[in-house]
């Protein structure tokens, strides 16, 4: 589904040069999630700009379903830290806004809209503002936006990571629910190891600048997964101290 060959990518300024991303070789398939960490600064949010075609590469390409990524495209939703709910639509508005963009019949995108909302818990706030909603209840706004038009692609860049801890797990044990009834291809990027064990097939491990790909982990734990109450918590602990050893390597 997703193919990153050769993919590289300069940044230059007053200050000078920077690269941000070397060489980086990953292909996600149909269907699976994969989750990116790394130190900050490694350039994981750029390589998701990069495979959302918001941003190009120096060298290298992206291809989603065989065709080239060279812009953004309609089959690919990106959710990013911060919601960015408009503040004076409400939250069945904000969820349809993409609709209203592309030109979708808004009738039929309505209904699947109040699903969305019904699956995220948020049925009953259709009509409330984002200032009337928690940071959690925004951010499943948020989700619920990206999914509207049911996207192949779904890339995610540490959308959970504003919100406290609680609340950070809530949604990421809804967003693997969700994943495994819509079967969208996903790539996570997280600061998190407990997050990415938590919902990835696979992990992949960027080195710090420039970031290249030093390792690709399998998971292989058994759906659905909770933190701290699961029956392979052996396998998640020893899953996260691998990860935790490949990030501290130099």
């Amino acid at each position: 589904m997703i193919r990153l060959a050769g993919v590289s990518r300069t940044f230059t300024g007053r200050s000078g040069t920077v690269e941000a991303l070397r060489e980086i070789d990953l292909e996600v398939a149909e269907g699976e999630f994969v989750a990116v960490i790394g130190r900050s600064g490694c350039g994981k949010s750029t390589l998701l700009r990069i495979v959302a075609g918001l941003l190009p590469a120096t060298e290298g390409e992206v291809t989603v379903a065989g065709e080239r990524v060279t812009k953004a495209r309609r089959d690919i939703a990106m959710l990013f830290q911060r919601p960015a709910l408009l503040p004076w639509r409400t939250v069945l508005d904000n969820v349809l806004l993409p609709v209203e963009i592309f030109g979708w019949r808004r009738a039929e995108h309505r209904e699947r809209a109040r699903k969305l909302l019904d699956m995220t818990g948020l049925t009953g706030s259709e009509k409330r503002l984002p200032h009337e909603l928690s940071g959690g209840m925004r951010q499943r706004v948020a989700l619920c936006r990206s999914l509207i038009g049911n996207p192949r692609v779904m890339l995610m860049d540490e959308p959970f990571s504003a919100l406290d801890a609680l609340t950070r797990e809530e949604l990421s044990v809804e967003l693997q629910r969700l994943h495994m009834e819509n079967s969208a291809t996903v790539v996570f990027v997280t600061h998190s190891i407990d997050e990415a064990v938590l919902l990835a097939d696979r992990v992949a491990v960027l080195t710090p600048r420039p970031g290249r790909i030093r390792e690709v982990v399998e998971v292989g734990i058994p759906r659905p997964r909770t933190l701290g109450r699961n029956a392979h918590l052996a396998d998640v602990a020893r899953c996260s101290a691998d990860l935790h050893e490949l990030l501290v390597r130099r």
